[in-house]
């Protein structure tokens, strides 16, 4: 017989910011339930008959937590990687580096990367696995050069190092069609879709996605082979798109292949798509597709600016991701907002083309809704999961709130980041694991990106 949950924790005293449509902050509680799940809030004092555990947040903002709608989480190894490369120039070391690496070196660096991404107050993320694949792709003959192709293991270990995280996540798989193959390589998709249905606990899924590497495709078919498993899975797809200005005829191009294979519709996510024309803007958004924007990224690598006021009036659903450390060098969804913000304001000369509670919500519900599991997560509503933050803006003091949302976004930060909650359990504090294996996670990373750089030729600057 199925118990009935019962309150495991209630916040009191909090400027609560849900980010659900039709609300706005208000002062009071929330409840959270044995089952992980947020069930009650309301302003002012919980009821008298609150059980559980009472947190009391001393005035401190309870936010959702961010939601990473486009992340290469096994990257944690590489900040500050080739600091003055574009985009192709940055894949190509970092492509000779993770070479090196083998199945138990992809589980620590992703470890360590979705601890880094929950303690930085990400709570669910879309996570592109590292393909198989070991290669390199030349942007001048659009070519890729096969080294070798990994083990099958090598896919379900970056699953593993997610689930033993204990963040929620959307596992994206490519289809390795081209240097394989093909009915092999579906058969290998299907196969990490399966252990990923079956391994990573139905609370922490999000689902599974196709990881679209058309962008770096010799073949038309390989839109086809895409759309294929889409369809065979039942699943959506986000592909690399349109990110940088290099080779853009290239890119262009290979739009039409997806669109020619029936690709484009709801579920089917741009990620970047930071250079389309008109007729590809406009196709896109009337397909119901959708684009996730990686501001921070877009910026350190000189790809460009999206022009997300666009899309947004074009009706396109607008999520935001970090993309991965190597290229954020700093997991920050605080940052990602700011310049996200701060770029469209220069760039369209308007301080008003985006406000902080847009951008906010781009990078929690909005996020969700591009995914397609905002029934589960974004935003602080009864019945979704209880992944919050407390975020005190008197630690270190910012000042008197003038606007809710402006000193959310605008003035806190890392800093101000005192707990992360994921299912109403403590994560993460003033920015530190409490998760058993953090500390093993900090030595193998080192250890290990130190060993496959040495194996790949490459050289850190300090041993």
């Amino acid at each position: 017989m199925q118990q009935t949950p019962h309150t495991l924790l209630t916040i009191v005293n909090a400027v609560i910011i849900p980010v659900a449509d039709g609300t706005d902050w208000f002062r009071g509680w929330m409840s959270v339930d044995s089952d992980g799940r947020i069930s009650g809030l309301g302003e002012g004092e919980p009821p008298s008959t609150a059980e559980g555990e009472l947190l009391d947040v001393g005035g401190a903002f309870v936010a959702p937590g961010f939601v990473s709608a486009h992340s290469h989480i096994f990257t944690s190894g590489m900040r500050g990687m080739t600091p003055g490369d574009n985009l192709y120039g940055w894949v190509g070391v970092q492509s000779e580096f993770i070479s090196a690496a083998d199945v138990d070196d992809i589980y620590w660096f992703t470890l360590h990367g979705c601890l880094d991404f929950i303690g930085n107050g990400v709570t669910s993320a879309y996570n592109f696995t590292d393909s198989r694949v070991v290669g390199r792709y030349d942007p001048e003959t659009d070519r890729r050069e096969i080294y070798s192709i990994r083990p099958e293991s090598y896919l379900q270990r970056q699953i593993d190092a997610a689930r033993d995280a204990g963040i929620r996540t959307m596992t994206a798989i490519r289809v390795d069609s081209e240097f394989q193959p093909v009915d092999q390589a579906f058969r290998v998709f299907a196969d990490a879709v399966d252990y990923a249905r079956t391994e990573v606990p139905a609370h922490l899924s999000l689902g599974q996605s196709v990881f679209g590497a058309v962008q770096w495709s010799q073949a038309e078919q390989a839109a086809r082979d895409e759309v294929h498993v889409m369809d065979a899975h039942g699943i959506g797809n986000q592909a690399h798109f349109l990110e940088t200005s290099e080779a853009l005829d290239q890119q262009r191009e290979k739009f039409r292949w997806y669109e020619d294979a029936g690709a484009f519709r709801e579920g089917f996510l741009f990620g970047h798509f930071v250079h389309p024309d008109a007729h590809q803007a406009e196709t896109a958004a009337s397909s119901g597709s959708g684009m996730v924007w990686q501001p921070t990224s877009n910026g350190r690598l000189g790809s460009g600016v999206a022009d997300i006021p666009r899309y947004r009036d074009l009706g396109m659903p607008i999520g935001m991701g970090l993309d991965d450390q190597s290229c954020t060098d700093i997991s920050d969804p605080f940052q990602n907002m700011r310049i996200g913000m701060y770029t469209q304001r220069a760039v369209h000369q308007d301080a008003s083309i985006m406000m902080p509670r847009e951008v906010l919500r781009m990078h929690t519900l909005g996020s969700a809704e591009a995914l397609g599991v905002a029934e589960r997560v974004g935003s602080l509503e009864v019945g979704k999961f209880a992944d919050f933050l407390v975020v005190d803006p008197s630690s270190p003091d910012t000042g008197p709130v003038w606007d809710v949302s402006a000193s959310y976004v605008f003035a806190c930060g890392l800093r101000n980041l005192k707990k992360v909650f994921i299912g109403g359990v403590l994560a993460s504090e003033n920015g530190v694991s409490v998760h058993p294996l953090a500390a093993d996670a900090a030595l193998h990373l080192h250890d290990r990106v130190r060993a496959a750089a040495t194996r790949s030729g490459l050289r850190l600057a300090w041993e």
